[in-house]
């Protein structure tokens, strides 16, 4: 119970806007990491290179061959939008 000169009821109103404080810069804190883009960014090209790492480590013959089937794609396509465009230019 709260003394007869009502500073047990200051003592709880002083640690309820404490815990409200604490609170409160915990939900900040919370959406200044959600709206940093860029930090975030580093955070999953972090993660994304951890796990190419990993996965490399416990099969580097599939990674060098998805590597490899990638490499070609991107050749293939490359070839096949010039040879496109050389036909349009021969027309």
């Amino acid at each position: 119970m709260s003394a007869p000169d009502g500073s047990g009821d200051v003592d709880a109103l002083k640690a309820e806007i404490d815990a409200t404080r604490q609170q409160l810069s915990r939900t900040v804190d919370e959406l200044s990491n959600r709206l940093d883009v860029p930090a975030r960014t580093r955070e999953r090209v972090a993660r994304t290179k951890d796990t190419a790492v990993e996965t490399y480590r416990e099969s580097p013959p599939a990674v060098i061959g998805a590597g490899v089937a990638l490499v070609g794609l991107v050749v293939g396509f490359i070839v096949l939008r010039r040879r496109r465009a050389n036909a349009r230019r021969k027309r």
